[in-house]
């Protein structure tokens, strides 16, 4: 299993528009349902994002960027963005009731 954060902040005119885009790529997980991944988005009060995605996938990948809500989504990220995304693995330290614990 392989769980990756991303995080940046975006221009606070665009940060609507990027939660907008972040919900598309959600409802098309929703109705495609693909397995083996699980993905969270936050907003931060200061239109900080944070996504984390969980992959039981051994090579780690994510049936996600293949959605064309999250190609739509991708196009134009870094002219939204203040902070420009990071990407780093992570390693839970602490888990209740969010996380599947498998």
């Amino acid at each position: 299993m392989r769980r990756t954060l991303i995080r940046y902040k975006t221009k606070p005119e665009l940060a609507d528009k990027n939660a907008a885009l972040a919900a598309a790529v959600f409802a098309e997980l929703k109705a495609a349902s693909p397995d083996g991944v699980r993905y969270l988005t936050l907003r931060l009060e200061d239109d900080m994002f944070v996504h984390l995605i969980e992959s039981t996938a051994e090579d780690g990948s994510s049936p996600i960027p293949k959605l064309s809500a999250f190609q739509a989504f991708q196009d134009g990220i870094r002219d939204r963005c203040v902070e420009p995304p990071l990407r780093n693995g992570v390693t839970v330290v602490g888990n209740y009731r969010m996380l599947d614990e498998s």
